[in-house]
């Protein structure tokens, strides 16, 4: 595909969601270009400048969507979630097809205001839901597409960082219900799709919603359980309490179980200006591997299992046949819409202190 054809592709918000995740992802996905990014961050828009000397640079992003007719193919949200819903909104309504960055929206009545937007307006609408394509994941998935667990009952997954000290100058630690700060929203919302694409929807709800931390404002040590029609129960951890964490993943089914420790090495790589199709890019190291304890056909079977590799590259890639082609979306807006009003749920539980059943 020649450079005049890729899909032409502006960011809006350039910290870590921008700079790390969107835009390398973007620029390693064949038939896509980086051409405009907006931020009102001074030091950014520099580094913008530095990582694509090409693309425009917008100090705001009223700025970009306005040049965007003829300019722009797609918009990518990857501003604090408090601009998720009025700038998804305003792209839609400019005619651009538009990728919001998880969590998808503060409340669920906004988040269906996204999608009633992306109706109207007839474009393609997703969400960054970058972890179903972690290596853990991935390989999770092989394990029970081939029958090696038996029937799921257990899935304990968790997401630790050790971080004693709140920042008080991120909006992520801030109490403003728009911004939609805490745990709950951040990991737990990569924590929960994962459960729910699983399982399907839960019938049941409970949470542990806590701050810590000394000065904390929002949720720093949370637990979120899950019940699902099938009897399987999903355990959640997302915490930034611990020094010594606990296993990624632990899955136990009627005839073995799953248990894997580490992160997926993307982001680090991403970080650090590793690209998708770089030698080593995404692949784990084999002490790394997770442990697979199971019997098969009579005969016991435990080891080290190979980590599929990670590949967050593949979500732009479906994005671009989704806007060339009319393919699926790579995340549907409603099934991210799902992860919200399980969040609002565990909310609600974790106020009264007890399970409820989550609305739909």
């Amino acid at each position: 595909m020649s450079e005049a054809a890729d899909l032409r592709v502006g960011i809006v918000g350039y910290g870590l969601a921008g700079s790390v995740f969107h835009a390398p992802l973007i620029a390693a996905t064949p038939g896509m270009r980086v051409v405009a990014i907006s931020t009102g961050a001074a030091s950014r828009a520099e580094r913008a400048r530095r990582d694509f000397p090409d693309a425009v640079i917008y100090p705001a992003v009223e700025e970009m969507l306005a040049a965007a007719p003829g300019s722009l193919d797609l918009l990518v949200v990857a501003a604090p979630n408090g601009a998720h819903t009025s700038v998804g909104i305003a792209a839609l309504e400019t005619g651009l097809p538009v990728v919001i960055d998880k969590p998808f929206a503060p409340t669920v009545a906004d988040a269906e205001r996204v999608i009633a937007a992306a109706q109207r307006a007839g474009k393609p609408l997703s969400v960054f839901q970058n972890r179903r394509w972690d290596n853990d994941f991935l390989t999770l998935r092989k394990l029970i597409a081939e029958d090696m667990l038996g029937a799921v009952s257990r899935f304990e997954s968790r997401f630790e960082r050790f971080r004693p000290t709140v920042r008080a100058d991120a909006w992520r630690e801030s109490d403003a219900p728009e911004l939609a700060g805490g745990l709950l929203f951040d990991l737990g919302a990569h924590l929960i799709d994962q459960a729910l694409q699983l399982f399907g929807w839960p019938e049941t709800v409970y949470a542990e919603v806590d701050r810590r931390r000394p000065g904390a404002l929002v949720d720093d040590d949370t637990f979120v359980a899950l019940r699902f029609p099938g009897g399987q129960v999903a355990h959640l951890w997302m915490s930034v309490i611990p020094r010594v964490f606990g296993p990624r993943m632990r899955v136990v089914g009627s005839r073995g179980v799953y248990e894997k420790f580490g992160l997926d090495p993307q982001e680090p790589q991403l970080a650090e200006g590793l690209r998708p199709g770089a030698p080593g890019y995404g692949v784990e190291p084999r002490e790394a591997w997770g442990r697979l304890a199971t019997e098969i056909n009579g005969v016991t079977i435990e080891g080290q299992v190979e980590t599929l590799t990670g590949r967050y590259e593949a979500y732009y890639a479906g994005m671009r046949d989704a806007i060339r082609d009319g393919a699926p979306v790579p995340v549907d807006p409603r099934e991210s819409l799902d992860v919200i009003r399980v969040i609002e749920a565990a909310r609600v539980s974790a106020q009264r202190g007890e399970t409820v059943r989550p609305a739909r």
